[in-house]
Parts: structure tokens; sequence; C-alpha cells
């Protein structure tokens, strides 16, 4: 019924489009609705009746959303311990002071900006510089090589983060070890003194395909033509990697900086699995000082405050992204 509706409304190819995108039934309904109202005209949204019949859907999503911020915030204006259930006197913002205040806020935010910063750093320069040489390069089992490139994406953060902590970065069995070991070199305890350079590579290792997927899908549109005229005009390989090839990626530079800044502020299971956040706040986030209010001092109160506060930098964040990009996308090549 909602694909008619939206087909009477020169939707058959943004129908094909939402149902894709939307494999849920409730998401679906709520994408309809909004691909609706942005194709219907202003004056004929009232007369329709099509947004009546997802409303109800629209309504759950909402409350689906509203109703856990809501309690966040309310437990972020309470002291509430679960280890002292029945005090729940209303504090205010104290809860806010304290976590602002706690040792583990600075680090924890340096941390997390330290994390973010040279994951995106890692996955922009090595993804552009591995697609160019996929792209520019023909060789015996280019496929396969592409598959292995992209097929850490896929692997469970979890798993990930044991694989290296268990078989590369150890101490004793590690791979990394065995190397040291084979030049008459110490090994070294990776997750012991270097805990946070661990973590970024790591999370590296497992967002580096990402770019390098992104990249390389924006590497086959770019026009063969110009890069034959270019050679044709005495242009080297650097030359037209600068001129052509960089300039063409800069909007799939910019998507790729977006997506991953917005889930690398909440990384959270590499750091559990492999440092606990230690030694001390070295590898501590403000995801994983969230955590410890929570569920390891039971303070769900400071952890609510600091959940509002991460969502507030996440906002921010979100915003100068969109921004940015948005002005990156529209802006005519």
């Amino acid at each position: 019924m909602l694909a008619k509706v939206f087909q009477a409304h020169r939707g058959v190819g943004c129908t094909f489009f939402a149902s894709k995108l939307a494999p849920t039934g409730l998401l679906r309904t709520c994408l309809y609705l909004a691909l609706i109202i942005m194709n219907t005209p202003t004056k004929n949204r009232l007369a329709n009746p099509g947004w009546f019949l997802v409303s109800p859907s629209v309504a759950l999503l909402l409350l689906w959303m509203i109703v856990p911020l809501g309690m966040t915030l309310y437990f972020s204006l309470i002291r509430y311990n679960l280890l002292y259930p029945g005090e729940n006197q209303f504090v205010g913002l104290e809860n806010f002071s304290y976590f602002i205040t706690d040792s583990g806020f600075l680090p924890g935010a340096t941390n997390t900006l330290l994390l973010v910063g040279s994951v995106l750093l890692i996955s922009v320069v090595f993804g552009v510089l591995i697609s160019a040489l996929l792209e520019a390069s023909e060789f015996l089992g280019r496929g396969i090589v592409r598959v292995m490139l992209i097929s850490p994406f896929f692997i469970m953060p979890t798993v990930g983060a044991l694989i290296w902590k268990n078989l590369i970065f150890h101490p004793v069995s590690g791979i990394l070890a065995a190397v040291w070991k084979f030049f008459g070199a110490e090994p070294v305890d990776w997750l012991a003194h270097y805990p946070l350079l661990s973590i970024i590579i790591i999370v590296s290792w497992q967002w580096l395909p990402f770019a390098i997927l992104i990249l390389m899908t924006a590497m086959q549109s770019l026009d063969q033509e110009q890069k034959e005229a270019a050679r044709l005009d005495g242009a080297g390989p650097v030359a037209i990697f600068w001129h052509l090839t960089l300039p063409h990626l800069a909007r799939p530079i910019a998507v790729v900086v977006m997506i991953e800044t917005i889930f690398l502020l909440s990384v959270f299971a590499e750091i559990f699995t492999t440092t606990n956040g230690g030694p001390g706040y070295a590898s501590t986030n403000l995801a994983y000082l969230i955590y410890n209010q929570a569920l390891v001092q039971f303070d769900v109160g400071m952890a609510s405050a600091g959940g509002l506060i991460a969502v507030v930098i996440a906002n921010i964040a979100a915003i100068i992204l969109v921004r940015m990009i948005g002005k990156n996308l529209t802006d005519k090549p």
C-alpha cells in the first residue's frame, strides 16, 4: 500500500532505494514517509492521507529513541548508585560536575581524540595509497588481494582484538615476540608498555579495509581519458596522482572521515578485550570510562551524566562533519 502511495508521488526508483536501505518493516515505513514528504508539494501534504498510515510507526520510532534518552537524563540528575538503591535524591548537575572533574576524564578525552585522529590518518593515507596502487597496476590475483584487504572489516571487534592480543602482541608466544627473538632482541609486551598505540593499531587494522573499499570503488569512476591525456602531455605517475587522482578522491575521503569518526568515538570492545583501559588510564577513552563508572563503580548517575556529555560531543562532531562534508558534496567539481 505504501509503495503504491509513494509511486503515485513519482517514487518508483526511490521506492526501490528505500526498500534496499531499510530491510526492516519499521525503518522502511519511516523512510517511505520521509520520501513522500520530501516529494510532495506543501499544499498537498495535509490533503494526502498517506502520512496518517505511517504515523504510528513514526511515533513508535520516536518513543524508541526518546524513552532511553529521557531515562538517561533522569538518572543523571539524581544520586543513583546500585549499591544504595534506596537513595535517589535529586542532585541537579552534581553528577556532571563529578564526571568532568574525575581523574579519568581528561585522560579519557585525550585518548579519545588521539585514537580517532590517528585511526583516521592511517585509514585515509594508506587507503588512498593502496587503492591507487591496486588501480594503477594489473597483476595476477588482484581480485584475491582485494578480498584479502577488505576481509578484516567483516571480523567482529572482539575476535579481532583477541587475535592481536594472543597471536601477535603476546610477549611469549606472539608473532612479534618470535621476530624479536629471531634478531636477538628482547620481546616487547606491547599491551603493557604501549597500550594506546596497540589499540590504535588494532582499530586501524579493522577500519582501514572500509576506507579501501570506499576509495577503491571511487577509483573505478576516474576518467581514464584524462589520465591518458596527462601521460601524452608528459605527466609522470606522481603528477597524475597529485593533480588527477587525489582531487577525484576528495569527496569519498570526506565520506570516510565522517562515517569513521562517528563509529570511532564509541570504540569499546577492543579496549575491554585487551587492556581494560590500563595501565591506569593509559588506554581509557570516554566510552570505557562511562562503562567503568556504571558497571565497576556502580554509579549509574555519574555514568548517565558521562553518557550525555559523550552524546553532546558526538553531536558537535557530527554537525561539524555534516556541514563540512555537505558543502564538499554540493560544490561543483
